[in-house]
């Protein structure tokens, strides 16, 4: 799932800053200073490559990385400034066997959604990338729905215009604009709860907004096992994104090794090759320590994607393969504003 740090209105908050941005993307001062971070991994996180802008988009609409259209603009960019590798030329590199090639761009995607399947794989394979993607293999091939994504469908086709949230406030809505904004901030809380205490509150959410989901509904959603092994003989690696999604320092340890150990594992059974990376669920600084680091090494498990602001130089990497940062893409993001997020200027935003 996207993070909770909203990425895009911290990069162009203003219509001044996207000006610059702009200015700076059409003249070239956007690499200012390239060379100096040439020696780097730069890893781009997509989650969803779909258009939330059509009528019948009833999911989460923040998940939305880039229309296919926006998608393909990113991947030409990619291939003039950058050279794109694979999860297998990072290991190989830690392994001492090669070098990685200057200005290294990953291209990752986290949960498995069936869009990395229909839009997004074949503009990959039209480049001639690699991509890896992290599953939440619950959800995969299942109609076990991402809570993000069941709220979203729930606000959508409720009648009501009223809810009172789990904290006590009543909120209410008037138009679509609203009611968006409304179901992002439930998801955003619900994100904050204890896990337990969560679950409970998704369950009766549909009861509350008086919503029936059609059986079967979001198993469209999410592409299968077959699938993953179509896209894994088209040179689509494969790694773990934990069974059901929980926020990594919100469950017990012994949780959290069923977790990763229970997607590797499965992973591993249906593609017949071994999971050697994991990313974090939210993937901020709260949501992974060294205990949770070090049960995912002990898996065996030899590289782990955080969502903290990249690129990473290749020494940082090197000292930690267990907390590589990752670049958030999303579907609000100018092309120019693509560039800046990898460029070394975004190492320089907060984190």
């Amino acid at each position: 799932m996207y993070s909770s740090q909203t990425e895009t209105e911290k990069l162009s908050g203003s219509s001044v800053k996207k000006k610059l941005i702009n200015l700076a993307h059409t003249t070239g001062l956007i690499r200012a200073g390239r060379s100096i971070w040439a020696k780097s991994l730069t890893v781009l996180n997509y989650h969803r490559i779909d258009d939330p802008y059509r009528k019948d988009f009833d999911s989460f609409k923040p998940n939305v990385s880039a229309t296919p259209d926006d998608f393909n603009h990113q991947m030409d960019y990619l291939a003039k400034w950058f050279n794109v590798i694979s999860m297998r030329d990072v290991l190989q590199w830690l392994d001492g066997k090669k070098e990685l090639p200057p200005y290294a761009a990953l291209i990752t995607f986290d949960d498995g959604y069936l869009d990395n399947y229909t839009f997004a794989y074949p503009i990959l394979r039209a480049h001639h990338f690699p991509g890896l993607i992290f599953l939440t293999t619950e959800h995969i091939g299942t109609d076990a729905a991402f809570y993000w994504d069941m709220a979203a469908y729930c606000f959508y086709h409720t009648q009501r215009d009223h809810l009172d949230f789990p904290d006590g406030k009543a909120e209410s809505w008037l138009n679509q604009e609203e009611l968006d904004q409304v179901s992002k901030k439930w998801i955003e809380l619900m994100k904050t709860l204890p896990h337990e205490e969560k679950l409970i509150h998704v369950h009766r959410l549909p009861e509350v907004l008086g919503v029936s989901i059609p059986d079967g509904y979001f198993k469209k959603l999410m592409i299968n096992w077959d699938q993953a092994r179509e896209m894994q003989k088209g040179g689509i690696e494969f790694g773990a994104h934990t069974m059901h999604h929980p926020i990594l320092t919100r469950i017990s340890l012994d949780q959290v090794r069923a977790e990763v150990e229970g997607s590797k594992s499965r992973i591993e059974k249906e593609l017949r090759e071994p999971v050697l990376s994991f990313a974090y669920p939210n993937g901020q600084s709260s949501d992974l320590n060294d205990k949770i680091e070090k049960v995912v090494a002990d898996s065996g498990i030899r590289v782990a994607f955080t969502l903290l602001n990249g690129p990473s130089s290749q020494d940082e990497v090197k000292r930690n393969p267990f907390a590589i940062r990752r670049i958030f893409i999303s579907y609000k993001h100018s092309l120019p504003e693509y560039a800046a997020l990898v460029s070394p200027i975004n190492r320089y935003r907060s984190s």
